[in-house]
């Protein structure tokens, strides 16, 4: 008598968005910590001023406004997911008008450090860190922005549906991933200020 054989299910291959955007996040991942490790070694071996304690203010509604940004941008995918494609439209653009004004935020701060501060990227070790650093998730923001810009577009020209929800929800993971970035910038940057 043989034993009866259980039945598996079919094994499917992933989402390739999904793994595309991991392998990305995962790469990106290494490379902040690259430059949050440069900073936290050189914060403070500067001879020269000003430091971190002298020019930097704590940007905490900056940050909560790119905090709640991915809140809207998880229900514009829920949205879009339920075939509202008018919410996600509205959810999606709120949460570009929020990265827009982080990154607003992020240029009033520079422009402070750089004109009334002194505070440039040639001044001192500080200088070339935090504007490294910032720098780069500056620059993840403004390509999440533009790729949600371009998905905006398209919705309001009415060709997002249903069946875009999958690639809704992929660049959603990398707009949770630059939110999650500045968590640690945050803390490190403005938080721990050396």
């Amino acid at each position: 008598m043989t034993a009866p054989t259980a039945t598996l299910p079919p094994w499917t291959l992933p989402d390739r968005g999904r793994v595309g955007i991991a392998g990305l996040i995962l790469a990106e991942s290494a490379v902040f910590a690259i430059f949050v490790a440069a900073y936290v070694f050189y914060v403070g071996k500067s001879l020269s001023g000003p430091t971190p304690r002298d020019v930097l203010d704590t940007p905490m509604l900056a940050s909560i406004v790119l905090w709640s940004s991915s809140v809207t941008i998880a229900l514009a995918v829920r949205a879009l997911r339920a075939g509202a494609t008018r919410t996600f439209t509205a959810w999606w653009g709120l949460t570009i008008a929020l990265g827009a004004a982080f990154l607003a935020s992020t240029g009033v701060e520079w422009h402070g450090l750089i004109w009334d501060d002194g505070l440039t990227i040639r001044t001192n070790l500080f200088g070339t860190t935090f504007y490294s650093l910032v720098g780069l998730h500056a620059f993840h923001v403004v390509v999440g922005l533009g790729l949600m810009t371009v998905g905006l577009v398209a919705a309001v020209r009415g060709r997002v549906g249903t069946a875009d929800a999958g690639r809704a929800e992929t660049l959603s993971l990398y707009w949770h991933f630059v939110d999650a970035v500045w968590v640690v910038v945050f803390l490190v940057v403005y938080v721990g200020r050396g």
